[in-house]
């Protein structure tokens, strides 16, 4: 097996554990995307192909990235959520990872951002209704994020094909 094909093995691996870590946060998300498709392009053996793939995937994975952050963002201030609770949400979902198998990171995500705006607010039911918001702009984001991901990782796909194809 050539080094080129080992590389290409190695960074398909690893865009496909990128576009994972964008619905699964514990997993590296766009970032690991990224430097999978640079090392593609330096090593792998496509020539000036593999930068042009390079380019028209890292415009995805950084609209991914963007639109992920600029729509939560956007979201979070309409609803008047204040950063700490999304911080303790971040907390309580870390520790829910280790309580809970599985499922523990959006369960004690969900529960942190519950209880910290029932203690910013006093108000079950509007703790209730900033917390739904919180987290249907949380999932838009990784939505958005997740589709321009799998977009970057199809270009790569193409892009391999097409260097197979000219060598």
């Amino acid at each position: 097996m050539s080094s080129e094909t080992m590389v290409t093995i190695l960074c398909g691996l690893a865009i496909l554990v990128g576009v994972a870590g964008t619905i699964i946060p514990v997993l590296p998300g766009s970032v690991l995307i990224g430097v999978s498709l640079l090392a593609w392009a330096i090593w792998g053996g496509a020539g000036t192909a593999g930068w042009v793939v390079f380019a028209v995937a890292m415009i995805f994975v950084a609209a991914g990235m963007t639109a992920g952050a600029v729509l939560t963002g956007r979201k979070l201030k309409q609803h008047a959520i204040p950063s700490r609770s999304i911080v303790v949400a971040l907390v309580a979902g870390v520790v829910g990872m280790f309580i809970i198998p599985v499922v523990g990171l959006f369960v004690g995500f969900a529960a942190g951002l519950l209880v910290s705006e029932f203690l910013r607010t006093r108000n079950m039911s509007t703790a209730a209704r900033s917390s739904w918001a919180a987290l249907k702009a949380t999932g838009l984001g990784m939505l958005a994020e997740f589709g321009l991901a799998c977009l970057a990782a199809s270009t790569w796909v193409i892009g391999v094909w097409i260097a197979a194809a000219n060598g």
